[in-house]
């Protein structure tokens, strides 16, 4: 695909050429190109990613990716990218259908406001449409206007859902599990896939293949919160679940990427070491420390989080300290984070910080159109119910790769 600009200083045009993402001749290009882009506003503190020398990595672990960058000029200069996968999501009901990701859309700074974002956009999915995919969805803030402008009104994407982000910073003390009354099982990854394919199928964007998911070297394990009452008579062989249970599923994005919070005031910087300091002199006190993010830390991501039971609601608050507990003993993390669906029940029950967290992060979906509905009229090429209805679960299911 080939975009010409008009240059600034001669109003010559410009060629700028997508293609795919070639490692050894673009890598170090782009990392300079991600730089340029750091989440935040100018003179405010900003979120900055650090990809660890791999600049596909937030897709890189889907079977069908694709990274794509658009070059400039003679000197053919990276000024944009954007990365895609494909893979088989529910769509609500057991039915299953192949759903395009599109994520880390990047326009560097002096090239915005030219259409290479759309071009980008549309470019990527021409390459999702020949691998299948049926539709198509991104996530985003719901305060990124470009972003929300350039896919609703130049893409044909709609608002769809709005799941909330959790987070919880990590402590310096450890949190209250309660171990006399519940029991931590660490569950086998080809029990865990029969357990997910169960109490999700009914969900939003649940992957068919959570076997690959769970076999990840990033997972961490899945674990399931029980009464100790239930534990003996307890046999996943004769009844699945037991009558009251919470299980969930721990992703080591550090892995993958570590985060930097940069540009906060000196006094900011003082309160929340010393937050940490006295947390760590006085622990039984408690207190809401503040963790270390102003150096690069990594995230333990929660998801597949499920309860069931009168007791499921206190077992999955066990769950999530138990989380925080292993992230307390890894010295790279600095919070613990899970996504849910406005409706989902856990979302109640999951310690957070409502300054760190998301009340409503924004995913736009779009229904690609074959040749035959091209050819017919507007009224008859309409997107599916799926995309116009109200959701037929209050789950949504958060890929881990995907975050």
């Amino acid at each position: 695909m080939v975009l010409k600009i008009a240059a600034d200083d001669d109003n010559v045009n410009q060629v700028v050429v997508v293609r795919e993402y070639d490692e050894e001749r673009d890598k170090l290009a782009v990392e300079e190109l991600e730089s340029r882009c750091e989440v935040g506003q100018k003179g405010k503190p900003s979120l900055v990613a650090d990809l660890m020398g791999d600049p596909i990595c937030r897709v890189r672990h889907f079977s069908t990716h694709i990274m794509l960058v658009a070059e400039c000029g003679e000197e053919k200069e990276i000024v944009g990218l954007v990365r895609g996968c494909v893979k088989d999501v529910t769509r609500g009901n057991s039915v299953y259908v192949k759903m395009a990701y599109i994520l880390g859309l990047r326009v560097s700074p002096t090239h915005r406001r030219l259409g290479i974002g759309t071009k980008l956009v549309q470019k990527l999915e021409q390459w999702c449409k020949l691998m299948g995919a049926e539709y198509a969805y991104m996530a985003t803030d719901c305060t990124n206007e470009p972003s929300i402008n350039l896919f609703t009104k130049k893409c044909d994407y709609i608002k769809f859902r709005t799941p909330t982000m959790l987070v919880q910073p990590v402590h310096a003390h450890y949190k209250p599990i309660g171990w006399k009354r519940t029991a931590i099982v660490r569950v086998p990854p080809q029990l865990a896939e029969v357990m997910y394919r169960r109490v999700f199928a009914s969900s939003e964007f649940f992957p068919k293949d959570i076997d690959a998911i769970l076999g990840s070297k990033l997972n961490l394990g899945t674990f399931m919160a029980i009464p100790k009452m239930y534990l003996p008579k307890w046999d996943p062989r004769e009844s699945l679940f037991p009558p009251s249970f919470a299980i969930m599923s721990v992703w080591n994005t550090k892995e993958v990427f570590k985060l930097q919070v940069k540009g906060v005031s000196m006094l900011t910087y003082a309160c929340c070491v010393g937050s940490r300091v006295v947390d760590a002199w006085l622990p039984w006190l408690r207190l809401p420390s503040f963790p270390d993010v102003f150096r690069k830390f990594g995230v333990y991501f929660m998801y597949g989080l499920h309860m069931e039971g009168k007791h499921g609601s206190y077992l999955m608050k066990c769950l999530c300290n138990f989380a925080h507990n292993m992230g307390r003993d890894d010295e790279g993390c600095g919070a613990v984070v899970a996504e849910v669906g406005q409706r989902d029940p856990v979302r109640e029950v999951v310690p957070h910080w409502r300054k760190f967290s998301v009340a409503e992060d924004l995913w736009c979906i779009k229904k690609f159109r074959d040749a035959k509905q091209l050819g017919e009229s507007s009224e008859t090429s309409e997107p599916s119910d799926w995309i116009r209805s109200r959701s037929s679960s209050s789950v949504i299911f958060v890929d881990p790769r995907d975050f």
